[in-house]
């Protein structure tokens, strides 16, 4: 999810600079992902953070805001050592310091998050989640009806979705087009299954054949099944994909294929009656990138195409 973008649908030059930027701190992010573990981040001076009082009284007098996270994502969110980093926590830890409020990370699917967030399960939901029109209006991407209520994003992050093989046996693949007849895994319930299904409904009109793909709970268990012949391709936001791409296997495993497509912003996600919450995190970004920390975060996680310069609500199309 990062790169110099285009408008969303148009084709996207991957960008090397980005990729050489994470091999810097690939020794830092080699971990071993865990389960359930809860992670608090952030700043709980409360007298000190100048936007405590813009905050819900519950999440005041907790001190603490939950998030909803696909814990397995690395750079984005993953574990090492059973603690919590990523581009997301850091940038959470630097939230809570505005807000005067501790951010703590809860391990689930990624496909569960928005449930869990109507449930009331988390306060937010950030882990990488794409902001577009369905998500903010409760429509179901595979039949286009209303499946819930929606929710609103304070977008921090900007990025398009890349595809990868094994390494040195593309099978020919360089685009969307290419995958039709073949066999693609990619974690369930991200826009990369929605672009493969959409895809392969595309290579079966063209009679070219249908594309199988395989679903997962999470990103790792998609790339294990590509490394292992399970499929001819993966497809993943860029910054996951080029880190995969850098480390698996010392970077033998796999690599990056053509373009990346769909630029899109990354948002966290509130629930649309928490219009309260939602206002105090675009304030706090809106502070951390006039102060420059959001700068230093982005570029210590080599992403710095896929900064934003402000902050803005519902920005996805």
């Amino acid at each position: 999810m990062t790169a110099c973008f285009t408008p969303r649908g148009a084709t996207l030059k991957s960008r090397m600079a980005p990729l050489g930027a994470i091999a810097a701190v690939a020794a830092l992010l080699l971990t071993g992902c865990g389960d359930q573990t809860n992670k608090a981040t952030g700043g709980s001076n409360s007298d000190s953070a100048p936007l405590f009082n813009q905050l819900p009284k519950e999440i005041q007098s907790a001190k603490v805001i939950k998030v909803g996270s696909d814990i397995n994502y690395p750079p984005v969110e993953f574990k090492k050592g059973g603690e919590v980093m990523g581009i997301d926590p850091d940038i959470a830890d630097a939230l809570g310091k505005q807000l005067g409020v501790k951010f703590e990370f809860n391990n689930a699917t990624f496909d569960t998050l928005l449930s869990g967030l109507r449930s009331k399960r988390y306060d937010i939901a950030m882990s990488a989640m794409t902001d577009n029109k369905g998500r903010q209006d409760g429509v179901d991407p595979d039949t286009g009806k209303k499946a819930g209520e929606g929710v609103d994003f304070v977008d921090y992050f900007t990025a398009g979705v890349s595809i990868y093989t094994k390494k040195g046996d593309t099978k020919g693949i360089k685009t969307w087009d290419d995958l039709c007849g073949k066999k693609i895994v990619v974690q369930r319930g991200t826009v990369s299954h929605d672009l493969a299904k959409a895809q392969s409904k595309t290579c079966q009109k063209d009679d070219k054949g249908k594309i199988a793909i395989e679903a997962f709970g999470n990103d790792t268990e998609a790339q294990t099944r590509l490394r292992g012949g399970g499929a001819a391709a993966g497809a993943s936001d860029f910054p996951v994909a080029a880190y995969a791409v850098k480390t698996s296997g010392g970077g033998k495993d796999f690599q990056l294929v053509g373009d990346q497509v769909e630029a899109a912003p990354y948002g966290i996600a509130v629930a649309k009656k928490n219009t309260q919450l939602r206002d105090a995190l675009k304030q706090a970004l809106a502070l951390i990138i006039a102060n420059g920390e959001y700068d230093k975060i982005i570029a210590k996680w080599g992403v710095k195409d896929g900064a934003v310069t402000k902050a803005i609500i519902n920005g996805g199309k």
